[in-house]
């Protein structure tokens, strides 16, 4: 095995774990987002103000 072999291993590592660590951060957020849509939490952009219109 010489050193372009072993750097050709090391790319694909590299490419193949961050594409692994992007799917599942994609799947967690996802999940967050449609349990906490029922559960009534706010997102980010929305402010205390917008808990009185809901309640009505």
């Amino acid at each position: 095995m010489n050193q372009s072999d072993l750097l050709f291993l090391v790319l694909i590592l590299i490419t193949s774990s961050t594409l692994v660590i992007f799917v599942v951060q994609l799947v967690r957020s996802r999940r967050r987002r449609g349990e906490g849509e029922d559960e009534g939490r706010a997102g980010w952009w929305e402010g205390p103000w917008d808990d009185d219109d809901r309640k009505r």
